[in-house]
């Protein structure tokens, strides 16, 4: 099962998101602090982040920055998750080294999808070598 981590404090927005990706096979992990995210980021191997960019604790650009130099999340799609305008939003989002931007309010038909395409295929038994 694939394992995303949202870090997002609108509690409302988080079970959206994590009714929407449970339903189609995710396991979602939610934290609602930049602190806790880092900590839930460190302690599992998440498939994919997704971060609001307005945390009450941290900043979201700034637990960005922070996962981008930990050598055990190198791979790992951070998403942005923001309500800000999308243009401003994707730039921001590049500019700390997101992989993507899903907007708020979430499009839930079109959640699954762009998270698919940001993940990476997974790897079957098949797949592995002796």
């Amino acid at each position: 099962m694939r394992q995303i981590l949202l870090i997002e404090d609108n509690e409302h927005s988080a079970r959206i998101v994590a009714k929407v990706l449970g339903k189609s096979g995710f396991a979602v992990q939610i934290a609602k602090t930049g602190e806790d995210g880092l900590m839930r980021a460190m302690a599992g191997q998440p498939d994919l982040i997704l971060i609001d960019l307005g945390l009450p604790d941290i900043d979201g650009q700034t637990v960005i920055s922070i996962m981008r130099q930990q050598d055990k999340l190198d791979g790992v799609p951070l998403l942005a998750f923001t309500a800000w305008p999308q243009d401003t939003a994707r730039e921001m989002a590049m500019a700390y080294g997101c992989d993507g931007v899903i907007s708020k309010p979430v499009a839930t038909a079109l959640l699954v999808q762009q998270i698919n395409e940001h993940l990476k295929p997974e790897q079957s038994d098949d797949d592995v070598s002796p």
